[in-house]
């Protein structure tokens, strides 16, 4: 699959830090500030009117994971040079606006509304959805997606959810080390698609109670994304806007529980209505318990917790679109000792249209963080590019 759009998802790189470190206390619903919508910003647009900008390019990766595209497959290839083209009409967009119209109305007429059907049902990442059924596809064993598991009736009731969390911190280093630890400092690189698959500066920054900022100096400009205890923003210079506010619902509630697992020693509060009941599944052949949480927005999280060391594995959260729900998924792996506290070193971020790879080498604890840092950004500034990259 060809995937990755020319947008810096920073939101979903932001989970990339959930850093793992003590709690955060509740805090009040951040002020709501304009929420740019699709049609504010982009041209052309006629059928996914009506939603705001950050929604519109998750629904953009939706489309991107269904064909096995990117943006090119579907805007001309001038569009990646001069934005503007985006807004060039060409046959496959007038296809995929009939599509749209086409799957609502087979939801509306023989769901009654319930989004049964999306993209994904018949493409699962192909141009053209397959007619022929494949004998190899019947016949050959696949390894189980476990990002893909759900609920159900006979799984396992133990452990609890309080059980699972409980280890997790203990294998953390024990709630009174996570207390102990307020703030701290990691840089290292980071490396994916909006680098152009070079490894790059990545700095992030955290301090207790639930305030983080993370920046990554890509080759296009600083990209940013930041969490002051209440509100959140994302500046990135591939993004058709510079400076957009993360969005209640699904957005806040990603950066909420990022900064709040940069501090777990309360994690049980991070979240609500924590579940458990999943099947047996594992990751890289380690076994895995899965505890599912929601955000105080309504979106759903399920957390992977490694058996044997009770350390968590990895984390998917869901973003609503009009078209359907689009994953995103963090995995975390080198856990090193730093002033008794577990952390991750190793973290790799998959999203519908693009994957990077974030490797920390260097985590100050402890460290003076001026308060400026968990401020509103500036809007990103793009950087020409040069011709050595």
């Amino acid at each position: 699959m060809k995937l990755g759009s020319k947008r810096f998802i920073a939101h979903a790189l932001g989970t990339a830090v959930a850093c793992l470190l003590a709690a955060a206390p509740a805090m009040g619903q951040a002020p709501q500030e304009k929420t740019l919508m699709v049609e504010d910003v982009f041209k052309n647009v006629q059928v996914l009117k009506g939603i705001p900008v950050n929604q519109f390019m998750d629904t953009m990766g939706f489309f991107s994971a269904a064909i096995g595209e990117n943006c090119t497959g579907c805007h001309v290839a001038e569009s990646l040079q001069d934005q503007s083209k985006f807004a060039d009409d060409v046959p496959r967009k007038r296809m995929a606006r009939n599509m749209i119209l086409m799957v609502n109305n087979f939801n509306k007429t023989g769901f009654g509304g319930r989004r049964a059907i999306t993209c994904w049902t018949c493409h699962r990442g192909t141009q053209a959805p397959e007619t022929v059924p494949s004998l190899a596809a019947q016949y050959t064993i696949a390894p189980e997606d476990a990002s893909a598991i759900e609920i159900v009736p006979d799984a396992p009731k133990e452990p609890t959810a309080d059980q699972v969390l409980d280890k997790y911190i203990q294998a953390l280093g024990g709630a009174q080390r996570l207390a102990a630890l307020t703030s701290f400092v990691a840089k290292g690189t980071i490396e994916g698609y909006d680098t152009y698959h070079m490894k790059v500066p990545v700095e992030l920054y955290a301090k207790a109670p639930r305030q983080r900022m993370m920046v990554s100096h890509t080759q296009n400009g600083d990209a940013t994304t930041t969490f002051d205890g209440r509100s959140g923003w994302i500046a990135a210079p591939n993004n058709p806007v510079k400076l957009l506010p993360m969005l209640p619902g699904a957005e806040l509630d990603a950066g909420k529980l990022d900064a709040d697992l940069c501090f777990p020693g309360g994690i049980k509060q991070a979240l609500t209505q924590w579940r458990i009941g999943f099947p047996v599944t594992t990751i890289d052949d380690h076994p895995v318990n899965v505890v599912q949480g929601m955000g105080a927005g309504g979106s759903r999280f399920k957390l992977y917790f490694d058996v044997e060391t009770g350390l968590l594995a990895r984390q998917v959260r869901y973003e609503d679109t009009p078209i359907g729900m689009v994953p995103s998924q963090v995995d975390y792996s080198d856990y090193r000792d730093v002033v008794g506290v577990k952390m991750p070193f190793n973290v790799v971020i998959t999203w519908t249209d693009g994957q990077s790879k974030i490797l920390f080498n260097e985590i100050q604890p402890n460290a003076a963080i001026d308060a400026a840092k968990f401020a509103k950004p500036a809007p990103a500034v793009v950087k020409p590019l040069t011709k050595a990259r």
